[in-house]
C-alpha cells in the first residue's frame, strides 16, 4: 500500500517544500542536538564539583536535546576533604580526572582533549573544585591562576563565538580569563546568612569583570560574550530553586548555539 504511494508521497514532499527533498534534509541537519561539553572539578562539594549541580545540568541538558561529553584535567586535587568532618584528609591524594569519573558513570575524557570543533558549548558547574583545582582563587583571590586547559577552553570557546555556562563560585574563572565578561554569583551582600559568600562579588569586579545581582532561580545572560551565568549554592536555599536556576542558565546556552 505505501510503496504504491512512494511515487505521490514524493511529489506531494517536493510541492510542500520550495527546495524540494533537499531542505527537508537541510532543515533535518539545522535541527541536530547540540553538542555540549560540560567540565568537572572532582566529586564533592568541598574538593570537588558540587555533584547537585552536576546532576541539576545533566538533567536539564538532557530535556533540552543536547548531545553531553563529560571533561575534567588529568591532574591532582589541591587537597582531599573528608566531607563528614569538613576537614583535609591528611596524607590522603586524589585525582581530578578519576574522581570526575564518578559523576560520569566513567564516561569521561581529558580536558587536554576538548575542541570547539566537537562542541556548540561549554559548561562549568561550580564547587570548590573550581575555585581548588581548575584555579587557585580558593587560596590566592583576585590574584588567583587558572588551569593551563581550562583557561585555554574558555579563550577558545570565546574566540568561536560559542557559549559558556557557568554557575556557582565557578563565574569567577570566566571574570579572570575573559576580560570585561559579566557574571553573576547573586547577591552582593550576605543579608543574614542568605547569601554567605557574597564577598566574591567583589572579588568579580576587582578582577575585572562586571557583577549583575540575580536571584538564585535566574540566569544572568551575557550577550556580547556568550557567557551565562547563574548562583546556585551561592545562596542557601531550598534545592528547587538551585536546580530551577540552572535550569535558566542551562536553557540559555542551548538557545544561544542556535540548535
Amino acid at each position: 500500500m505505501l510503496a504504491s504511494r512512494g511515487p505521490a508521497l514524493c511529489t506531494a514532499l517536493r510541492r510542500a517544500a520550495p527546495g524540494g527533498l533537499a531542505s527537508f534534509h537541510s532543515s533535518a541537519r539545522r535541527c541536530r542536538a547540540a553538542r555540549v561539553a560540560v567540565v568537572l572539578s572532582g566529586c564533592g562539594v568541598y574538593d570537588g564539583t558540587e555533584i547537585h549541580e552536576a546532576s541539576a545540568v545533566l538533567v536539564h541538558l538532557s530535556r533540552g536535546g543536547a548531545e553531553v561529553q563529560m571533561y575534567a584535567p588529568d591532574v591532582p586535587q589541591m587537597h582531599v576533604i573528608d566531607h563528614s568532618k569538613g576537614q583535609p584528609a591528611e596524607a590522603e591524594s586524589r585525582n581530578v580526572l578519576v574522581e570526575s569519573a564518578r559523576i560520569a558513570r566513567g564516561k569521561i575524557t581529558s580536558l587536554a582533549k576538548l575542541t570547539t570543533a566537537d562542541h556548540d558549548a561549554v559548561i562549568f558547574p561550580g564547587g570548590f573544585g573550581a575555585a581548588k583545582n581548575l584555579s587557585t582563587f580558593a587560596v590566592d583571590g583576585k590574584d588567583c591562576k587558572v588551569n593551563r586547559e581550562v583557561e585555554r577552553v574558555l579563550k577558545d570557546f570565546h574566540k568561536a563565538g560559542k557559549p559558556i555556562g557557568l554557575c556557582c563560585i565557578s563565574p569567577v574563572l570566566a571574570a579572570k580569563v575573559l576580560s570585561g565578561a559579566e557574571v553573576t554569583v547573586g547577591h552582593e551582600e550576605e543579608e543574614g546568612g542568605k547569601w554567605p559568600y557574597a564577598g566574591t562579588a567583589g572579588a568579580i569586579k576587582e578582577l575585572g569583570a562586571k557583577h549583575c545581582v540575580k536571584e538564585v532561580t535566574e540566569a544572568h545572560v551575557d550577550t556580547k560574550n556568550k557567557v551565562v551565568t547563574t548562583p546556585a549554592f551561592m545562596c542557601e536555599t531550598a534545592l528547587h530553586h538551585i536546580f530551577d536556576g540552572i535550569g535558566a542558565m542551562v536553557k540559555n546556552v542551548l538557545k544561544l548555539t542556535g540548535k
